[in-house]
């Protein structure tokens, strides 16, 4: 297979309520999404990175200007090319794992659709659906998270995750516990908004028995993370901090975490994700899948990767409707708490002509011509 050209779509899609972190509030998603056109076929990926460079390093500008300058030429370049080459072929540049992750994510639907295999065999699949949670954004007060909560329980979401950071942490997960109960399956999700002086703040969520406390440090404090695990009950994920299945390793043996969020944007791609997963299965590490807001695409090979065996907890991955009122794809659809997985060849989703047309806000053609 040969690649002959990509092109870079930059779409705009607002979303259906405000979703506000730590790191601050978003009203609409702005992303880019790649055509790679093959000699057998083409496919679609998807990148995770925001406007602004605040969940990561990685944000719209700088994606589009590596893929133009650097990382597109160099596959063009290439001769032929299977999704395994794309991350050697990409190693001699640094960093930008998301940029790098969304253009091997289109090289391998191109190959998978060619061949007739959908995402999730190709991962490695174990079963035809997952279980689905839904990530809460900090609200304006509590009533209006409590009836948040319940509209996404009554949904049929099997765990509910809050975002939290300091002066919104504590009686939140009181109020939640105490209008829905111990059983449902709850964590919170810190986006690194906290410090080891934070540690009394800390243990004051043990108490409510949550599944996990998400990255409350900064990524780069892994030993931190160590520390901290030796002073609260309430088991460690990181997300931030695992950019790798070699930094999964690493902070598994450490003492880090307990548990590992996986986001395929964030490491580099659904090959290396599969490769965390390996590493945490190995090691007796439940892993789950995290999200960026994506699309249908996005959400489908997402969907793909949680169905693999040791992803043991409900993910990030909601249906199409938790963030927006219509998707670029068919809409992903919540059945009895859990999400399809795509059967189809590649990603076993495409966009809807008339859809992605508007909310392509920009567009281009990438070629060695």
């Amino acid at each position: 297979m040969k690649l002959t050209g990509v092109e870079v779509l930059r779409v705009q899609m607002p979303l259906v309520a405000p979703f506000r972190t730590s790191f601050g509030t978003q009203a609409e998603r702005e992303l880019l999404l790649l055509r790679a056109v093959t000699s057998e076929g083409e496919g679609w990926g998807e990148c995770g990175a925001m406007v602004d460079p605040l969940y990561s390093s990685e944000y719209v500008d700088g994606v589009e200007h590596v893929l133009r300058t650097f990382l597109v030429p160099a596959l063009l370049a290439a001769g032929d090319l299977t999704a395994n080459k794309v991350a050697p072929l990409l190693a001699k540049f640094k960093g930008h794992r998301m940029a790098k992750g969304a253009l091997e994510m289109a090289v391998l639907d191109a190959e998978l659709r060619a061949h007739g295999v959908s995402f999730g065999t190709a991962l490695g699949s174990t079963t035809d659906s997952v279980p689905c949670g839904v990530s809460v954004g900090i609200m304006d007060s509590i009533p209006q998270l409590l009836d948040v909560v319940g509209g996404y329980l009554e949904a049929g979401y099997l765990r509910i995750k809050l975002k939290i950071e300091p002066g919104w942490d504590v009686e939140p997960v009181r109020a939640v516990r105490e209008r829905f109960g111990d059983d449902i399956l709850l964590q919170v999700d810190a986006n690194t908004a906290y410090t080891l002086s934070d540690v009394p703040q800390l243990q004051r969520l043990d108490p409510f028995e949550l599944l996990l406390i998400e990255q409350p440090l900064e990524e780069e404090d892994v030993l931190g993370h160590a520390e901290l695990a030796r002073h609260i009950r309430t088991p460690i994920c990181l997300d931030e901090s695992v950019v790798s299945a070699r930094s999964a390793a690493d902070a598994i043996k450490l003492g880090a975490c307990r548990i590992v969020n996986i986001k395929p944007s964030r490491v580099g791609g659904y090959l290396e994700a599969r490769r965390v997963h390996d590493v945490c299965a190995a090691h007796g590490v439940p892993v789950w899948c995290g999200g960026m807001i994506e699309t249908g695409l996005g959400r489908a090979a997402n969907v793909a990767l949680a169905s693999l065996p040791g992803f043991t907890l409900p993910g990030d991955t909601s249906a199409s409707d938790r963030f927006y009122r219509a998707d670029i794809t068919e809409p992903f659809v919540l059945e009895a708490g859990r999400l399809p997985v795509p059967s189809g060849p590649g990603l076993g989703v495409t966009p809807i002509p008339a859809r992605l047309a508007e909310v392509t806000t920009a567009k281009s053609w990438l070629t060695l011509d």
